[in-house]
């Protein structure tokens, strides 16, 4: 084959892989994305609207609106996590995942088309919560591209960490200690219900090690225009995060870790 039939072909290779992934969420719809959306507005209802009138204003802003940037990032970063993690791991126990690793395929390519099917689930989920969070709670969006690179740069950090702990896993019982022992407390103590102002230490220095925290801190400042740190600080530590993952995921592809043994 010449070099633009080998490019062509990783295209084609790519664009494949992408819309597997893709369909596999659109196809599945009432198990990976409305549950997540019902959940999140179960939580604005018990939480925001039945005891909003109790607890009142967070940082000069209704407690029903101000849960509300949490509960949306929550949802994008578990969904985009469990996606990738799963959707890699049922590769390579069907023994999918060896026809696109033997393709002409780089890992970078092969990166963006497991990355895809994580992406768009979480994005979707995080823009239904939004419309979900509306016929309950009225809030305003101030900075549209700040909250925008919140949830993107959390899509793309939790789904490139998916794929990484999908291919080091060798059962499900270790994705579902990364998800519910590590991502699910951490999205529960990085600020998603109280403010850190509340906090006295030694748990305000530790929300701050909290990675999460940041990224829940950039998505309350890009709809409420409230932040309790630097929104420049916060807004940089996503999408750094976001770049690193995507780093280890590629030097995991690279090894062939969880393909070749």
């Amino acid at each position: 084959m010449t070099t633009a039939e080998i490019r062509r072909a990783r295209r084609r290779g790519t664009a494949a892989l992408a819309e597997r992934e893709v369909l596999r969420v659109l196809r599945l719809w009432n198990q990976t994305i409305a549950p997540s959306v019902v959940s999140a507005a179960l939580f604005i209802v018990v939480f925001g609207v039945a005891l909003g009138a109790s607890i009142r204003l967070i940082d000069g802003v209704p407690y029903e609106r101000f849960i509300v940037p949490g509960l949306v990032l929550m949802g994008v970063a578990t969904s985009a996590f469990g996606n990738t993690a799963t959707s890699i791991f049922q590769a390579r126990n069907d023994g999918f995942i060896e026809d696109p690793a033997s393709s002409p395929m780089t890992a970078t390519q092969l990166l963006l088309g497991y990355l895809s099917g994580g992406v768009v689930r979480s994005l979707l989920i995080g823009a239904l919560t939004l419309a979900a969070a509306r016929v309950f709670v009225s809030y305003p969006v101030e900075h549209p591209a700040v909250l925008a690179a919140a949830l993107a740069g959390t899509s793309v950090a939790f789904s490139a960490l998916g794929i990484v702990v999908g291919l080091y896993s060798t059962g499900w019982d270790q994705q579902n200690v990364v998800g519910n022992l590590v991502i699910q407390p951490l999205v529960f103590l990085g600020g998603v219900f109280y403010s850190i102002d509340a906090l006295g230490q030694p748990w305000r220095a530790l929300t701050h090690a909290d990675p999460i925290f940041y990224m829940v801190v950039a998505a309350r400042h890009g709809m409420l225009g409230a932040s309790e740190i630097d929104p420049r600080l916060s807004v940089g530590v996503t999408l750094g995060l976001a770049v690193a993952m995507l780093g280890w995921a590629w030097v995991t592809f690279v090894r062939g870790v969880g393909i070749r043994t």
